[in-house]
């Protein structure tokens, strides 16, 4: 017998599209207040979901979504090495 499996979905904070959780890049606000970039998906911490493309992951920035999702400001240095990491995750 197959079972349905249900597969996770999430909102990006870009463009507002639900999409499959895999497809999504995480940004996390740990416990202590810094602000990454969660490669695995797998860290403890208030996340927020962007598509793996640089013009979503900018509006985002520019709307203030990834502000709203993480519930904090974030400063400019965060957001320099937010973008830098984001260009070389691929």
């Amino acid at each position: 017998m197959k079972s349905n499996n249900k597969i996770p979905m999430r909102q990006c904070t870009g463009c507002r599209q639900m999409m499959p959780k895999k497809d999504l890049c995480r940004v996390i606000k740990t416990k202590d207040g810094e602000i990454l970039l969660d490669k695995t998906g797998r860290l403890n911490g208030r996340g927020a979901y962007v598509c793996k493309n640089k013009e979503c992951f900018e509006k985002a920035l520019k709307t203030k979504g990834l502000e709203r999702s993480l519930q904090s400001d974030i400063p400019l240095e965060v957001i320099s090495t937010l973008k830098e990491e984001f260009q070389n995750l691929g």
